[in-house]
């Protein structure tokens, strides 16, 4: 269980962390609790920034005021900070549009999910210029597996128009090889891609260090 921020040591604490050792240095649910500053009564911040990361990772780039403000303690000036603090980092980083041309590009927009604890699996929709429009994480699993279903994954695309997707997903455990399920997986949205005309370019699985591509792979 994660700790409440009056449990952390001083020096641990989000703000603190962040002027000690940069922003770089925190993960996503950190990031969002300097943002919110506080929680909500009975909710420490903390808290509530892991269930708004977990919206935002499932929205993208496409998040809106109102979810957050689903959540108590998320009136619309914390809702209002969070998605200026996207659109302004987005303006200077601009994922969509980024050129994908090997799968090593994407990695520079995904990395931050190598951290999680679970499994995370993720949509990029790609243009026909080899163009990034939305990452979305589609699914989040156990340690070791994340369910996903090809309806899930094209869903996003088909309302982005995209021509192209890459899925990747981290392996909290550290290993790269791909698992009977993830090549099972692979095949299935292969498969799915050609009948609703959405190529499926890569599938990367990645940690911390490394990747595994089955397109460099030569099995896709």
């Amino acid at each position: 269980m994660s700790q409440s921020i009056q449990q952390m040591p001083e020096a641990d604490r989000p703000r603190e962390k962040l002027l000690r050792k940069g922003a770089a240095a925190l993960s996503d649910r950190e990031l969002l609790a300097v943002l919110l500053g506080k929680g909500a009564p009975g909710m420490d911040v903390m808290t509530l920034a892991g269930k708004l990361a977990r919206v935002i990772d499932e929205k993208g780039l496409t998040v809106k005021a109102e979810d957050l403000t689903q959540f108590v303690g998320v009136g619309d000036a914390k809702a209002t900070l969070i998605l200026a603090a996207i659109e302004f980092a987005r303006r200077r980083i601009k994922p969509e549009g980024a050129k994908i041309e090997t799968p090593a590009d994407l990695l520079p927009h995904i990395r931050h999910y190598a951290d999680r604890k679970q499994e995370h699996f993720l949509c990029a929709s790609i243009n026909g210029a080899n163009e990034i429009l939305n990452i979305r994480v589609v699914s989040i699993g156990l340690v070791d597996r994340s369910p996903v279903h090809p309806r899930e994954v094209f869903a996003d695309a088909l309302t982005d128009r995209a021509s192209a997707v890459i899925v990747a997903h981290n392996h909290p455990n550290g290993g790269l090889e791909p698992s009977p399920s993830d090549i099972r997986i692979t095949a299935q949205l292969k498969a799915a891609g050609e009948i609703v005309g959405i190529m499926l370019l890569d599938h990367i699985i990645f940690n911390r260090i490394g990747y595994f591509s089955f397109l460099e792979a030569g099995r896709l």
